[in-house]
């Protein structure tokens, strides 16, 4: 069976890695789906999230089953679009499950051939989303741990404004 993994990525994180990496070993193919999110507003262009993603997958044991592309629409429809049986979605915090209960139900309504399957965050990445990486690289914090190292300099030459510039 296929599987997607949908999400903006905005940047990829390690525990964005972590689940892909955990999925790859369970499905035949995994597709991991920049989705574009009209109601997000991204640091970076598709196109570039796509880029860093394929490069943090050198990171990872990188397993040959998994490939990137860039979807739009409804999540649901485009994984019907690829033949994916499942849908992967990360769960860091009750809040989250909440959230992805009500996507998954909607998808449900929408396609009952399409699984959301969820994957339960380390304890080590709980905490983490690209929001928070951001805000850490903005204020030029380290960002070792938190996103892959394939992309940090990348991240912290989009994001990072030295203080004296905001004087």
């Amino acid at each position: 069976m296929k599987a997607c993994y949908p999400g903006t990525f905005d940047p990829i994180t390690n525990g964005h890695l972590d689940i892909i990496e955990r999925a790859s070993r369970m499905f035949e193919e995994l597709v991991v789906m920049i989705m574009d999110n009209p109601r997000k507003k991204c640091t970076f262009s598709v196109e570039k999230r796509k880029e860093m993603i394929e490069k943090s997958l050198a990171d990872i044991d990188h397993p040959r089953n998994v490939r990137v592309e860039i979807g739009y629409g409804l999540t649901v429809n485009y994984a019907e679009h690829l033949e994916c049986g499942a849908i992967i979605r990360g769960i860091r915090a009750v809040s989250d499950y909440e959230y992805e209960l009500q996507q998954a139900t909607a998808n449900l309504s929408l396609n009952d051939q399409i699984e959301t399957l969820f994957f339960i965050a380390r304890p080590a990445y709980s905490f983490l989303s690209s929001s928070v990486c951001k805000e850490i690289a903005m204020n030029g914090g380290k960002l070792d741990g938190f996103i892959p190292t394939t992309i940090i300099q990348e991240v912290m030459k989009e994001l990072y404004v030295p203080m004296e510039k905001l004087k």
